[in-house]
């Protein structure tokens, strides 16, 4: 069987399937993202606790996604992608229904259990489902469905929630959730290039281990924590923000602010050209230093600035997550889907463990306290970097000398 490649159908099958999954995944996982002010206000919790309506959903799907990879070659790959929207989407219709914050947080910590099947399968198939040709334009697709689904489901419940309730914003996004999902099921193409292997538990530790210590690979994951914790702390506590003075935003108002998330799906489909002149290691680096000059933008108290700023920002993330993550798919040799699991795993952990950790600097220092953290997280980011390129070419030096010996 061929693989998937520009000019079929199957193509846009595909793209439009992993688009709407992505869709689903970020929509749902990000929903309560712009409730966190509601929350304090309604169940009486400060904004650290109210975050951890984001954090619990991010962290059992980090746990979990560890898993997925072994269970999706018991069940199959679809199927188990399709039960994970499925299930993460009916979900969504309880959360309306609890009557304290500690039951929403069950329901939360649920749901990043049930969407943890969807995320690493999705990139170990486009890895192993398309052309190498058309990998860095389907993974653009891909993350680009998770920025409208980020920016949808936003958007969405900031609105709604100014209009009625933000419990009728929650079942709306929830129905939406499951058309996308059935959309999933019904034309994604069945995989054919999956070489089926039943790993025990000791062996998928094994490939674990092979893979964390891989030169490679490891410092794409940790690059993976710190691209998304920082994103996620940034909208956490910008929404605090901006329903503040000097702002004093209304909830419709700060829900429009996501509309920025339409520059992701410019950012991830224009860095494959980006990549192809420059290279990867260049790539990162303007998408690290764009973050980094977004967040100093932010930091101005005037309203424009600071969306200019979370534009530059957001454009960076969407443009290091798209280039990390296909990168991991292209330097892992076998077995990739353990591979993507290990990036989300440092991915989501980022946003539970750096997301529910900058509500501690939001009280203490207020914005100042949030640029500063964001900052020292990007210059991390370029160390890290600086690593990859030094092995790169040690790697490369290696190589020549190799060949000129044999």
């Amino acid at each position: 069987m061929q693989y998937i490649q520009q000019g079929e159908r199957r193509y846009w099958q595909a793209n439009t399937s992993l688009f709407a999954g992505g869709f689903v995944t970020f929509a749902l996982l990000y929903c309560t993202q712009p409730l966190l002010p509601v929350f304090s206000e309604e169940f009486g919790v400060s904004p650290t606790v109210a975050s951890l309506s984001v954090s619990f959903s991010t962290a059992t799907l980090a746990i979990a996604i560890v898993f997925a990879s072994q269970l999706a070659e018991r069940l199959g790959r679809k199927t188990l992608m399709s039960w994970s929207l499925l299930l993460s989407s009916l979900l969504a219709f309880f959360i309306v229904l609890v009557p304290q914050f500690q039951l929403l947080l069950a329901i939360r910590l649920l749901q990043g259990f049930f969407l943890a099947g969807f995320p690493a399968i999705a990139m170990a198939y486009i890895g192993e489902e398309y052309h190498p040709k058309s990998i860095i334009t389907a993974m653009g697709l891909y993350v680009s469905g998770t920025a409208i689904g980020g920016m949808t489901g936003r958007i969405l419940i900031g609105v709604i929630t100014d209009l009625a309730d933000w419990r009728w914003a929650v079942v709306i996004l929830a129905l939406l959730s499951l058309a996308s999902a059935f959309w999933f099921w019904r034309y994604l193409p069945e995989p054919t290039h999956t070489r089926p292997h039943r790993f025990t538990l000791s062996e998928s530790m094994k490939t674990y281990s092979m893979h964390l210590l891989n030169p490679r690979l490891l410092p794409l994951f940790l690059l993976a924590f710190l691209f998304m914790g920082s994103f996620v702390t940034m909208f956490n506590y910008l929404t605090y923000r901006l329903v503040l003075p000097p702002f004093s935003l209304s909830q419709s108002l700060v829900g429009w602010i996501f509309i920025i998330y339409l520059l992701g799906t410019v950012s991830s489909n224009t860095m494959g050209l980006v990549r192809k002149r420059f290279g990867d290691h260049w790539t990162l680096l303007i998408n690290i230093s764009m973050m980094f000059i977004g967040i100093q933008l932010t930091m101005v108290e005037h309203l424009w600035i600071v969306i200019l700023g979370l534009g530059c920002f957001t454009f960076g993330f969407f443009g290091s997550h798209s280039t990390a993550s296909s990168l991991v798919g292209a330097r892992a040799e076998d077995h990739k889907a353990h591979a993507s699991s290990l990036y989300l795993l440092f991915y989501y952990l980022g946003s539970s463990i750096i997301g529910a950790g900058g509500g501690w600097f939001w009280s203490q220092f207020g914005w100042r306290g949030i640029g500063g953290l964001l900052s020292i997280l990007q210059v991390c980011s370029l160390l890290l970097l600086l690593l990859m390129l030094r092995f790169h070419k040690k790697n490369i030096r290696s190589k020549n000398k190799f060949e000129k010996m044999t």
